[in-house]
């Protein structure tokens, strides 16, 4: 199953907008395999250690990640719209997936959602509290278009092929 921020990507870069994502997980990441340098480094006492390759750059922390969501959002690359998955009880406006078939209650308290997105059969029995918009999961130009306009960026009149 494709994420909503899997579909948005393509469609919000097709706009011109550049993207980046932060991502929260509860398991327990090591990009590091046993015996390299880098991970040397970290066992050493280094406090955060940046691989730098010729195509991708991995920053590793040591520690829990209690890092504030903008200090995190601040170490990104400057561009037009950070997406973040995760980090529920964090303030910052989200789009909450609701999915009927999981047989489970909205999750993200009301105050903190800008709209909800669930497949189009789910649209109509999108438990409340609601008040806003409910958009459709399988459609991520509509949620893109949404997300653009609530969010007052600025988008050229046409998609451009990214073909």
């Amino acid at each position: 199953m494709l994420t909503l921020i899997c579909a948005l990507i393509p469609v919000l870069s097709a706009y011109g907008l550049t993207v980046s994502t932060l991502k929260h997980t509860h398991h327990d990441i090591d990009p590091d395999p046993p015996g390299k340098d880098s991970r040397r480094h970290r066992e050493a006492g280094a406090q955060e250690v940046m691989l730098v390759g010729p195509r991708r750059t991995v920053t590793v922390a040591a520690g829990p990640s209690s890092f504030p969501l903008l200090a995190l959002v601040a170490r990104l690359r400057p561009v037009d719209l950070v997406l973040v998955e995760g980090f529920r009880e964090k303030a910052y406006p989200k789009i909450e997936v609701w999915r009927a078939a999981l047989g489970k209650p909205r999750a993200v308290p009301e105050t903190a959602v800008l709209a909800v997105a669930t497949v189009r059969a789910d649209m109509a029995s999108v438990p409340p509290p609601l008040g806003v918009p409910v958009l459709d999961l399988d459609d991520p130009a509509a949620v893109a278009a949404f997300l653009i306009d609530r969010l007052g960026l600025s988008r050229p009149e046409t998609m451009r092929d990214n073909g």
